[in-house]
């Protein structure tokens, strides 16, 4: 067979060929989705002294989010477990950590429905941690924040999620979100004293260094909660140049509600007009990079007369310490000679 003869054998059919572009032509194209685009949560980590009111304020703002229209998940990661008690009427639920151990001793998995309750379109649960005495809590907030990925996490659908943290502990765990860019923004809640606002500068603190470590984490505001007027959390906010995105007042109305387990937060309310401008701010306030104070900045907020400022500190001697004049005594060291 010649070489001419075996090119023709194997040339293309032009007709074969039309015939398929013409028929891969007339496939239609695939369907415009129609299902809304997936949302990407906002997760704001929220800061603060122990007992501050950050479980009151984060009830009441994220109900309001709730009336608004957002989806919202609410998580409390404080190991007392009571983030959640406000909006649930007193009422606790069950921890993940609780349910964690209990369904891993039983051989049984953990289900959403196992930590995860609603209340008027608000979605809550508690991560919990240790016993007194028997565990680290800030390894709880992690092991919490693994079993939340085991379940899903990251392909629920949400416009917020508000993680609730204590600023007075230290530990790593509760680190969490600003040390892993796990939130986009913190959020600190202080009152007009200085253990407070103490916290809230270790938090700017800690904000600064992970930044500086390459970390995207910024502060977009302070809550001030049980403002009195004597305006130290406002300039302190000022000094930081963090902007001050809602003042709650020291209300004895707000004070016996809260008691009661009462939320606030709900359109109709006296309050309403508060958390609807509290809950606008938190939305649209961008990430800052916070300028942390000093021990004597900080202290520098407040009158000597409150502080004691005015104090200089003085160096003990080892006469004050044995509580009479000290007797030099010979030493019983033995020194030898070298030759």
């Amino acid at each position: 067979m010649t070489e001419g003869m075996a090119g023709a054998d194997h040339a293309p059919d032009v007709s074969t060929m039309a015939a398929a572009l013409r028929a891969e032509a007339a496939i239609a194209p695939d369907p415009v989705p129609v299902t809304p685009p997936r949302r990407k949560a906002e997760v704001i980590a929220i800061y603060g002294k122990g007992g501050i009111g950050k479980s009151f304020t984060l009830a009441n703002l994220s109900y309001m989010m709730a009336q608004q229209g957002k989806r919202v998940l609410l998580i409390g990661c404080d190991p007392k477990s009571d983030t959640t008690a406000l909006l649930f009427g007193g009422r606790s639920c069950p921890t993940i950590i609780e349910t964690s151990s209990r369904k891993k001793l039983a051989g049984e998995p953990v289900d959403v429905g196992d930590v995860c309750f609603t209340r008027d379109g608000v979605f809550a649960m508690e991560l919990g941690g240790p016993e007194v005495g028997r565990g680290c809590g800030g390894r709880g907030i992690i092991h919490g924040f693994e079993l939340l990925e085991s379940l899903g996490f990251h392909e629920w659908q949400f416009d917020f999620v508000l993680l609730d943290f204590l600023g007075d502990v230290v530990c790593g765990g509760f680190g969490l979100p600003i040390a892993r860019d796990m939130c986009q923004k913190v959020i600190v809640v202080a009152s007009n004293d200085l253990q407070s606002l103490y916290v809230a500068n270790n938090v700017c603190s800690a904000v600064e260094y992970f930044r500086k470590l390459g970390g995207n984490v910024g502060v977009a505001g302070m809550v001030i909660n049980k403002d009195d007027g004597t305006g130290e959390a406002d300039s302190f906010a000022t000094a930081v140049d963090i902007p001050v995105l809602a003042a709650i007042p020291a209300d004895e109305d707000i004070r016996r509600k809260s008691a009661n387990y009462e939320i606030i937060g709900h359109i109709g309310n006296r309050w309403a007009p508060l958390f609807e401008q509290l809950s606008t701010n938190v939305a649209a306030a961008p990430p800052r990079q916070p300028r942390p104070l000093s021990q004597e900045g900080l202290l520098a907020l407040f009158k000597s007369k409150d502080v004691g400022a005015g104090v200089v500190l003085q160096s003990a001697t080892r006469e004050d310490l044995c509580g009479s004049a000290r007797v030099e005594r010979p030493s019983l060291e033995v020194i030898y000679e070298t030759v």
